[in-house]
């Protein structure tokens, strides 16, 4: 778990990340501990803004996803002020992503449908429609062949598990993106999370019809959007 102070007008960073390691039990209470010594760390009293990993719907969790059970119903805003006394606008962590892309990246101005897809232990997606965001469009939870979701095959999360070259990787995620292509055909593909770093290692392998871009923001993309989300 990271955090930084943002520019709210250039998306810029004022800060080094902070990290603290993410709680084993990933439980509310411990989850909203580690927030607290984040919060602490910048001596900060303003808005927070954070990204959560699953779904989130007016502040509140509707899906565990990789997190503890307990975090089924539960008002993450309210949670995390009554840890640390501050405001906080809480939204899905590819939502996350997407805001800062479209709001001070290559998304910017875009229009009609663009997918933010971050590549990290599972696949999060952020959709926006004339830049607008459309909350919770998770296509990483996809069912997939004999796979729960389509996100345990062409993660890097798989990509680890399995010991897969980055070739074998890029043709699964490449046929995540045909099936999405197909699915709801979007005028651009924005990547974003660990992966994306090295999209210049499988370009060359990506052959679906909607542009592909990477988002220069890379892994600060979800710090830099929750903090936009925060003074929307």
């Amino acid at each position: 778990m990271k955090g930084a102070l943002v520019d709210p007008n250039s998306g810029e960073l004022l800060t080094e990340r902070f990290r603290v390691p993410t709680p084993e039990k990933r439980d509310p209470k411990n989850m909203s501990k580690a927030v607290k010594k984040i919060v602490q760390h910048f001596d900060y009293h303003g808005k927070v803004g954070v990204g959560f990993p699953t779904v989130i719907k007016e502040n509140t969790c509707h899906s565990c996803g990789n997190l503890h059970e307990n975090w089924k119903n539960v008002n993450v805003s309210e949670l995390f002020k009554a840890e640390t006394g501050l405001e906080f606008t809480v939204v899905n962590d590819a939502d996350a992503a997407g805001f800062a892309t479209m709001n001070f990246g290559v998304g910017k101005g875009e229009k009609g449908l663009v997918l933010m897809i971050t590549i990290g232990t599972g696949i999060g997606s952020g959709a926006f429609f004339n830049g607008e965001l459309l909350p919770n469009f998770e296509l990483g939870q996809i069912p997939y062949k004999k796979y729960k979701k389509i996100e345990d095959w062409a993660s890097n999360g798989a990509l680890e598990r399995e010991g897969l070259s980055i070739e074998e990787w890029a043709a699964r995620f490449n046929k995540f993106l045909k099936i999405t292509e197909l699915l709801v055909a979007p005028q651009l593909f924005i990547l974003g999370g660990g992966l994306s770093k090295r999209f210049a290692e499988y370009e060359h392998l990506m052959n679906t019809k909607t542009p592909i871009r990477v988002a220069a923001l890379k892994n600060n993309a979800g710090i830099v959007g929750a903090a936009a989300a925060a003074l929307k």
